[in-house]
């Protein structure tokens, strides 16, 4: 549960409101420790919603809140007998120590949830990294083992050819570590991005040129500039369509204008994504439903980042018909 002082403070004052409402009618049948133990319950909301100081507030608030309807004289500060003195203190020295061991019984969990996260990455990190470094690194080592034996003779065509799984291999040993230390910009906060009105059609040009594949785009050439880092837009699209054709299908990008808004959506036809894991397609490490069949599973995390990290975002839809549409909203530049 993720805590906040605000939420603990609101739910500590409804709890107090609660519990003095309830109890005030019966206050002549209520003994006083039976009053404090209750006004106990304010206090223990506030920590577990929002850590101590709220919990300390409670504590405060009850007390004066049972000195003022439950301690007679009734409705003045004042306090008769030293045994109901003696209760009010007690009660607050037990509020406070309780609020204490929720704050730090709620600490340690939040801790215990983002340690558990933390482990759940690195496991993720480790079998996606060992996978995706393997199989290059075997690649290129049998490669040139092959050409490194003296007793065969290659003719020019092998050659090329086991130069060009050489050359293949390490591309994508490139492409892993390039998006792992995308990831790590992204986490530690270090992207910088040049934010400047760029020309959509010509990155996504560019991004269709470099792609290789057949490509449908629909694309105004008229569009107006979109303010966004040229560099990382280019790299946001790569991997969109990367990520489609590797879905199957035809792949289609559009461009619309519109409220002051330049859209690009990246549309495939494949199997797509179940509905309640749209979101979730975009934490590190995850493959589409499996259906990309390879890679880190860092191309999404990395394509909404760098995608926010230019005021823009991106999110994810069914494509009608059936497949995903990828759908990145930047600002219009104006003037």
């Amino acid at each position: 549960m993720k805590r906040s002082r605000v939420g603990g403070v609101i739910a500590a004052v409804g709890a107090l409101g609660v519990a003095t409402g309830a109890m005030v009618p019966f206050r002549d049948s209520l003994a006083l420790p039976v009053v404090v133990l209750l006004f106990l319950v304010p206090v223990l909301v506030g920590a577990a919603f929002g850590g101590l100081w709220p919990a300390l507030g409670a504590a405060v608030a009850a007390e004066l809140l049972v000195n003022w309807f439950f301690v007679p004289p009734y409705r003045t500060l004042a306090v008769q007998g030293s045994e109901n003195l003696v209760a009010l203190v007690v009660y607050l020295l037990v509020a406070v120590a309780a609020g204490l061991a929720v704050d730090a019984t709620a600490a340690r969990a939040a801790e215990a949830a983002r340690l558990a996260e933390t482990d759940r990455l690195r496991s993720a990190l480790l079998g996606a990294v060992g996978h995706d470094l393997r199989t290059p690194l075997a690649g290129i080592k049998a490669a040139v083992s092959s050409l490194r034996q003296p007793d065969v003779t290659f003719s020019d065509e092998d050659r090329g050819e086991l130069l060009a799984t050489v050359e293949e291999s390490a591309d994508r040993l490139a492409g892993v570590v390039d998006n792992l230390l995308a990831v790590s910009r992204l986490q530690a906060g270090a992207l910088a991005a040049d934010v400047r009105p760029v020309a959509v059609d010509g990155v996504v040009a560019q991004v269709v040129l470099d792609d290789g594949g057949p490509v449908l785009v629909d694309v105004p050439d008229d569009l107006p500039p979109a303010l966004a880092d040229a560099g990382l837009l280019e790299r946001v699209l790569a991997n969109l369509v990367a990520n489609a054709r590797a879905a199957g299908g035809p792949v289609t990008v559009r461009g619309r204008a519109a409220g002051g808004r330049i859209t690009l959506a990246v549309e495939d036809h494949g199997p797509g994504i179940r509905p309640e894991r749209l979101e979730a397609a975009f934490a590190p490490f995850q493959r589409l439903d499996d259906h990309t069949g390879g890679g880190l599973g860092l191309g999404l995390a990395i394509a909404r980042g760098f995608t926010e990290a230019q005021g823009g975002t991106l999110a994810a839809t069914r494509t009608e018909g059936g497949g995903l549409t990828m759908t990145i909203v930047l600002r219009e530049a104006t003037g």
